[in-house]
């Protein structure tokens, strides 16, 4: 989609990234609630399974693209160099990523985003109470 350039260059960063973490949280979110009796327990229903998969779905789709990418690069270019060391890893990070789609990348993170984060967040409470 083309539209008008951010206005300054952090906002396109952040435009860029926000979808990945927002993809990620409401991925986590949706599974939560059935990720703990399907993983720990090992029981769960025909609606666990599907929020477990949407779950994973959601959080698949959650690795930018290579156009958010370049665009985020294009907006650094004329910034200082201390922006563009901060930005570069994020874009080497996003082209390394969507090379890793054809290896299925994005599915292990939507598993890992879906089911391992719900676990993780009740391992961690678990171990404060």
């Amino acid at each position: 989609m083309i539209h008008e350039p951010a206005p300054k260059s952090y906002h396109s960063v952040l435009i860029s990234v926000g979808p990945f973490l927002v993809n990620t949280v409401i991925g986590a979110i949706v599974s939560f609630p059935a990720a703990l009796p399907v993983i720990k327990f090992g029981s769960g229903d025909l609606l666990d399974v599907f929020l477990i998969w949407l779950g994973v779905s959601i959080a698949m789709h959650a690795i930018p693209s290579t156009g958010d990418a370049k665009s985020m690069w294009q907006s650094v270019k004329g910034v200082s160099a201390v922006t563009r060391l901060l930005v570069m890893p994020i874009v080497g990070i996003i082209y390394l990523a969507t090379i890793g789609r054809f290896f299925w990348l994005d599915l292990f993170y939507g598993i890992s985003a879906a089911v391992g984060l719900p676990t993780l967040v009740v391992a961690i409470y678990s171990s404060f109470v």
